[in-house]
């Protein structure tokens, strides 16, 4: 089932070209003209446009570059009359997919529809693999200095090799989400799509069809089938967020599919097989929902398998400046200078409680990277929030006895020999081991490992 544009200035022929592809199957949108096509297309969207070339005032060609530019994710094929070889050089050039000249036979065109819709699935299946692996969801992406978060990091790592379905708890903001794309990306099923879905954020009606899918008819609106999230994850992963906010009828039909492994679209009397991997995340204590009837318990033991809870920032300090540090990479252009965070700024960070977790951190690295002058980042650099809740705790010191005086980078080497220190004793001083475990060479841990003051 695609949808489909269809441009021909001649009624007769979008008559035709209508019915057939409504005999295949597909969903039709016929414009007369170039100049309704254009308005079609700012739109909305199709999986293919089917035009004429010879058209007034605005031709195929015309056309054709504005659907390149407005939508270049679609195939288009093109119809001419004057079939000569200059003028489908030149709409193959432009970017058409394939022309047929007319008056064209019923086949030839079906074949060549099937063609390009197969061409746009496939194209676009690689681009979204492609857009996955371009964002390397990887172990180097979660932070790991703090002992709870690095017990996260070898669940993720043993996790990933199995299909256990797994359960992510914690507060909002403290990177539930990045956990899930993860263990997707060291798994067996890197490879196929990661699809998540917000429980929260659609009412029960549309938020079942997004995850099952509907027949046509199924519903006012529903002009066409539709596959859900579970058909199109199949091979790979879904990441059902807050999902304790998941509405008790599609808990029920959940459960089912995690027990059959087949979906029932909206509608249909037919099951359909899924190989999904379900991974579930909510910042809601489940256990108290189960007590109220709001969540099911069985449904809870069947996420459940593997759960893994995700520390809220504030009991997990060691990790704040490093994150700091790495959110200010990530926003800085490839050229410029990593800044330098002044002791003050460090200590702000360090007292400060972080009620939206992660993600605020994130926040207050760009808020601070925009007002920092001349490579450092001041105090005063930090959001407002932050420096009058930080003003109002009692004065203390944040630091030993033997780190009075010294600099933060004196500071920060020192608290990375100690970890540097931890991971070698994990391996019973095997340096190789912990070289390859810091995922840094074996010359880079000897350069790091002596004991000279800066």
């Amino acid at each position: 089932m695609a949808r489909i544009l269809l441009v021909d200035d001649e009624p007769s022929i979008l008559n035709v070209l209508s019915t057939l592809m409504k005999s295949e199957g597909h969903e039709s949108v016929a414009a007369r003209g170039g100049e309704m096509a254009q308005e079609v297309l700012l739109g909305d969207r199709f999986d293919l446009m089917i035009s004429d070339i010879r058209m007034a005032p605005v031709d195929g060609l015309q056309l054709l570059k504005t659907a390149r530019h407005n939508r270049p994710e679609m195939a288009v094929i093109m119809l001419t009359a004057y079939g000569s070889v200059e003028t489908a050089v030149n709409a193959m050039k432009e970017g058409a997919f394939d022309y047929v000249t007319k008056p064209f036979k019923v086949d030839e065109l079906l074949m060549t529809v099937q063609r390009a819709l197969e061409y746009t699935r496939v194209h676009n299946e690689n681009e979204d693999l492609r857009r996955q692996l371009e964002t390397r969801y990887q172990f180097e992406n979660i932070v790991a200095e703090s002992p709870a978060m690095r017990r996260v990091c070898e669940i993720i790592g043993r996790v990933a090799r199995t299909d256990a379905t797994v359960l992510i708890t914690g507060e909002s903001g403290t990177g539930k989400e990045l956990v899930a794309q993860a263990i997707h990306a060291h798994s067996a099923r890197k490879g196929r799509r990661f699809l998540p879905i917000n429980c929260a954020a659609l009412p029960e009606p549309l938020l079942e069809s997004e995850m099952f899918g509907h027949v046509k008819g199924a519903f006012t609106g529903a002009v066409a089938s539709k596959e859900g999230l579970f058909e199109a994850a199949s091979g790979g992963t879904i990441f059902l967020d807050e999902i304790g906010a998941m509405p008790a009828g599609i808990q029920a039909k959940l459960l089912r599919v995690l027990q059959d492994r087949q979906v029932r679209r909206v509608g249909s009397n037919d099951s359909t097989a899924v190989d999904v991997r379900v991974i579930a995340a909510t910042n809601d204590k489940l256990e108290e929902l189960i007590k109220t009837q709001a969540f099911r318990e069985d449904l809870y033991y069947r996420l459940s398998v593997i759960p893994i809870e995700l520390a809220p920032l504030r009991e997990r300090r060691e990790d704040i400046q490093p994150l700091f540090n790495h959110f200010l990479r990530h926003e800085l252009r490839a050229n410029d200078p990593m800044p330098s965070v002044d002791p003050a700024a460090a200590i702000a960070l360090e007292r400060y409680d972080w009620p939206g977790n992660v993600r605020e951190l994130q926040n207050a690295a760009r808020h601070a990277l925009a007002f920092a002058n001349e490579g450092v980042i001041q105090r005063d650099d930090l959001p407002v929030k932050i420096l009058n809740a930080v003003s109002a705790l009692p004065a203390e010191d944040v630091l030993d006895s033997d780190m009075k005086g010294r600099s933060l980078r004196f500071f920060l080497r020192a608290k990375e020999r100690e970890y540097l220190s931890q991971v070698l004793k994990s391996f019973d001083g095997d340096k190789e081991q912990a070289a390859k475990a810091l995922n840094i060479s074996l010359a880079t841990l000897y350069r790091k490992l002596p004991d000279a003051e800066e």
